[in-house]
Formats: structure tokens, sequence, C-alpha cells
């Protein structure tokens, strides 16, 4: 019984570490980000036109990098990085109502690393 207990606190540790420890991200505020991250994060706001075919698409949220969610809550849009050609690894995280429907915008968070880290977006 022991081992199963363990088993069962070892499977859903990382799951409830990023639940609980969603909070604990470091905050950039919008005003340090990357000119490129801002223009992004307008777009975001008022719903596109955005530049890249994969902006919008559902963010999985595998790693459990961003507080747990129901799929589809998070949404990726890339930030273009000047000198890359391609998309580069700079990204939005945005969570539901960060778009144009919202009457306030919804938590969004930055990468630079191609979501191997994240630092939540504060205004």
């Amino acid at each position: 019984m022991r081992r199963f207990l363990l088993l069962v606190a070892l499977t859903l540790l990382p799951a409830w570490a990023a639940a609980v420890g969603g909070d604990r991200l470091p905050a950039v505020a919008v005003a340090a980000l990357p000119i490129e991250a801002r223009h992004t994060l307008d777009l975001i706001k008022r719903g596109g036109p955005f530049p890249y075919p994969r902006d919008g698409v559902v963010f999985g949220n595998f790693e459990h990098r961003l507080p747990a969610q129901a799929r589809g809550y998070y949404h990726e849009y890339t930030v273009p990085t000047p000198g890359k050609r391609g998309r580069g690894a700079r990204r939005i995280v945005a969570g539901a109502g960060a778009g144009r429907d919202a009457r306030t915008a919804g938590e969004a968070y930055y990468s630079d690393d191609h979501y191997r880290s994240f630092r939540r977006i504060v205004e």
C-alpha cells in the first residue's frame, strides 16, 4: 500500500507543483518586454491579424510550467526575433480572456527560450 501511495504521489506531484507554483513564476513588466513582444501583446488584445500561421494555436502546457488549466485554455503567439529567419524561440502564451472578446486582458506569459522558462507578464 505504501508503494502504491508513493507511486501516486510521485505521479501527481509535477502537476500539483505547477498548479500551486504557477503564481510563483517570475514576473516581467510590459514595459520591460522587447518591443516585438509588446506589439504581439497588442495584436492579441485586438484579436489579430497575426503574421504567423501558427499564432493562436492551442498551447498544450505538456511540461506543466504554467498553472494547470483545461486543454484549450492557453494559446501561443510568436514574438519575432530580429535577425532570425522563421519564428525564432520567443513566444507569448495567453490564457483565456486575453483576446478582443474580453473586457480585461487574461493572464499572459513570455518565453524567450522556446518554453523552457516563462515569466508572467504584468501590466
